[in-house]
């Protein structure tokens, strides 16, 4: 595929699509990256992507400089890792979009080009921050009953080591992508080890099974 031919193909994508060269200046800028991030693409072509998005990750680290591109190796088949990522949009207001990485060569004589997808992610995230609000609330109700004795729990299938430690991230407030990076793991095995918990404690959601964990004094 031609660079051309690329930009063609990105136009026509639903979701917000932008290059940026080695340097993290922006190369191209499709139709949903301007209804997404506010910008036109005459006004961020050209621009350096982090200074035009101030893009922050999990742990506030800065995204999208040169620095970060130089450091993010692809892998075999072209991709790097997806991550979340803190954007701020024309209007100045702050959402989280979910990247994705692909790494594009156009030949040996061309420098290759980085192609960024993006998806407004910031109600997810929002309610991933009310579920832990809601969860340090129950820590406490859990706290205050612990004092009243937990009565009679039928046995449930032992947990491993790794399942204690996510429910242990999540019971600290951490989130999904937190958790991940900590435990250097991808997100669909957290989720493959959050199904693998639910079925053993008998829970439907990640709050109930911390809760249960507590009660059951296995974290």
């Amino acid at each position: 595929m031609l660079q051309s031919e690329l930009l063609e193909f990105l136009e026509k994508t639903a979701d917000a699509a932008f290059c940026v060269n080695e340097q993290g200046d922006i190369c191209s800028w499709n139709t949903a990256a301007e209804k997404l991030f506010g910008y036109s693409s005459a006004e961020a072509i050209g621009k350096s992507c982090h200074r035009l998005l101030r893009g922050r990750g999990n742990l506030g680290t800065q995204v999208c400089t040169p620095a970060f591109y130089a450091g993010q190796p692809a892998e075999d088949d072209g991709t790097m890792p997806n991550f979340d990522l803190e954007v701020t949009t024309r209007s100045g207001r702050r959402i989280w979009v979910d990247l994705s990485t692909l790494i594009f060569k156009d030949g040996r004589t061309h420098p290759r080009l980085i192609v960024q997808l993006a998806r407004d992610i910031t109600k997810r995230r929002q309610k991933e921050e009310l579920l832990d609000n809601m969860l340090q609330i129950s820590k406490q109700i859990v706290a205050i009953s612990d004092g009243n004795g937990m009565g009679h729990l039928a046995p449930v299938p032992s947990l491993s080591e790794q399942e204690r430690s996510i429910l242990r991230l999540f019971s600290d407030g951490k989130n999904s992508a937190e958790i991940a990076q900590n435990l250097g793991i991808t997100l669909q095995t957290l989720r493959n080890h959050l199904h693998h918990i639910n079925e053993k404690l008998g829970t439907h959601n990640r709050l109930q099974a911390v809760m249960h964990a507590m009660h059951r004094n296995l974290i």
